[in-house]
Parts: structure tokens; sequence; C-alpha cells
């Protein structure tokens, strides 16, 4: 199921600059999870952009968590000198 869910996941230098895309659109990954950041429903956001499907929603959301999750994280001193 994984990998379905990245499949709907695309990035393409000629498409919103290389921004991650749900796959044929121009709906970008950032604007989904922003969107849903921000207190807007699922539905609401299908309502808003018809061409997503619910497995889109969800690939956008597993995409940021894949991101995330190789974040490096460099941590520092916190000695004062």
């Amino acid at each position: 199921m994984r990998d379905e869910l990245r499949s709907r996941i695309v990035s393409d230098p000629k498409v919103m600059t290389g921004k991650a895309v749900i796959r044929g659109t121009r709906i970008t990954v950032e604007l989904i999870v922003r969107m849903l950041s921000e207190g807007v429903s699922q539905e609401a956001i299908l309502q808003e952009y018809p061409r997503l499907a619910t497995e889109d929603i969800r690939a956008a959301l597993a995409y940021a968590a894949d991101v995330l999750a190789d974040e490096q994280v460099f941590p520092l001193s916190t000695s004062c000198s």
C-alpha cells in the first residue's frame, strides 16, 4: 500500500519548479498539508479540488512524514562560553 501511495506523488522540474505534487496535477503536497494544518477538512479539500481523491491526501501526508523521517538533526551545544 505504501508504494501505491508513493506513486501518487511526483516531482518534475517543469511542474511547480520541482515541488512534490499529486501526479497529473499542479497541486503540491505542501498545499494539502498546509490546508489540513489550518483546519480545512479533507472533505472541503476534495470539494475545492475535485481532481483529488482521498488516497491523494493520504499520499501527501505519507510523503510529508517520509521527508521528516529523513530529516537530519544536528543538536546545538547548550553550553555558554
